[in-house]
């Protein structure tokens, strides 16, 4: 399930208050700032930081 673009362009990252990016793939929501990865569950973002993996260099 895709999330909508309105969702996405008011959705930050928890911690820095960054820009996340999607990543329908995984499906994650990446925050490059941070390194974290926040996963999207039945179409539902779970942005909580201690949900959240960290990003290695091949997930960019």
């Amino acid at each position: 399930m895709a999330l909508s673009n309105a969702l996405l362009a008011i959705l930050a990252c928890p911690r820095c208050k960054g820009e996340v990016r999607y990543r329908p793939e995984k499906p994650s929501l990446d925050c490059l700032t941070c390194r974290l990865s926040y996963p999207v569950r039945d179409g539902i973002p779970v942005m909580l930081v201690d949900e959240a993996d960290v990003l290695t260099n091949g997930d960019e």
